[in-house]
């Protein structure tokens, strides 16, 4: 199967796959029932009529096509329990960036120091340095990231007083400004850890068996030093499976930030997305669950062609 073909069908299946995830997300959320009308605290006539408006008492099958013929129009609707009447597409593209900028930067900061104790730990494998960093990676990786943020926030925000426990608005400071970096300090270390973990044992496992492979002693053979056959061979060899696994590290983060942006009081896409949850708020609920679910599909995709254009030796679809 040619290159195009094997995109074209991966593309397919991606469309495919988004259609269902978002099909059961809106029956399931849709089952949910709305908050009692007397807890909002509002005119009834008034949240009766608007929610007349949205179709809400309407069959669910109508109010399935009636939502995708809006979605592509390129309207994802109002906000009923929070932002009321603002569009949802406007809020979510305000608080985007806040998201972005936390996992660029967390992912930016790992990726240096987690290839660094991956590459250094293959090379000393079976000696103390690595069984240090062996166990130490274990530890890290087994703890779940929102424990971290709340030692960070214990030791360097409250302790040490180094750091604010909130991160500075727009309003304060640019997204990329020391301003913001400083104040997003706190949720980036927290963030980082299971990252830097993940990548120290993807790299040590992944290069330690490199290193063992017969072609590198080949290398030596030819009049190679240990230091240039290393570099020119087994590192690269070895980046083929990493680069595309820091891919999918990055995805990866960006999910785990739901829970830190919560923590940590980021006004980011996470925690609008839990509130929606929280508050079931339909739309938002929605239109969160489209970007996660096509940030996952897309990532996938790039994935797998990425190993095609690390290695051309490596064709994608064949069978």
């Amino acid at each position: 199967m040619s290159m195009p073909k094997y995109v074209l069908k991966r593309i397919l299946l991606m469309i495919l796959t988004f259609g269902v995830v978002a099909t059961m997300c809106f029956v399931l959320i849709k089952l949910l029932p709305l908050p009692a009308i007397k807890s909002m605290g509002k005119d009834a006539n008034l949240i009766i009529k608007k929610r007349e408006a949205m179709g809400y008492n309407k069959p669910l099958m109508v109010q399935y096509f009636r939502y995708w013929k809006h979605v592509f129009q390129g309207d994802l609707g109002l906000g009923e329990q929070m932002y009321e009447a603002q569009s949802v597409l406007s809020i979510v593209a305000q608080k985007l960036p806040y998201t972005i900028v936390v996992n660029l930067y967390s992912i930016l900061i790992a990726i240096p120091i987690g290839l660094a104790f991956g590459i250094y730990a293959a090379l000393r494998k079976n000696k103390w340095q690595d069984y240090v960093i062996s166990t130490a990676v274990m530890v890290v990786y087994s703890v779940p990231s929102y424990v971290y943020a709340f030692l960070v926030q214990f030791f360097l925000c409250y302790k040490t007083g180094w750091f604010s426990l909130t991160v500075a608005s727009k309003a304060e400071a640019d997204f990329i400004s020391w301003t913001m970096f400083k104040s997003m300090l706190p949720a980036i270390i927290s963030l980082g850890f299971g990252t830097i973990a993940g990548l120290t044992r993807f790299t040590r496992a992944e290069l330690a068996e490199v290193l063992t492979g017969d072609y590198l002693l080949l290398a030596r053979t030819k009049g190679l030093t240990k230091s240039q056959a290393i570099t020119r061979h087994a590192l690269r060899n070895a980046m083929v499976p990493i680069l595309p696994m820091i891919l999918s590290e990055f995805i990866g983060i960006l999910g785990g930030s739901l829970i830190i942006e919560n923590i940590f009081a980021i006004p980011g896409i996470g925690k609008l997305y839990i509130t929606a949850i929280n508050v079931r708020d339909y739309n938002f609920f929605m239109a969160l669950t489209f970007f996660y679910t096509l940030i996952d599909l897309v990532a996938g995709l790039v994935i797998d062609l990425s190993y095609g254009f690390i290695d051309p030796r490596i064709k994608m679809g064949a069978k």
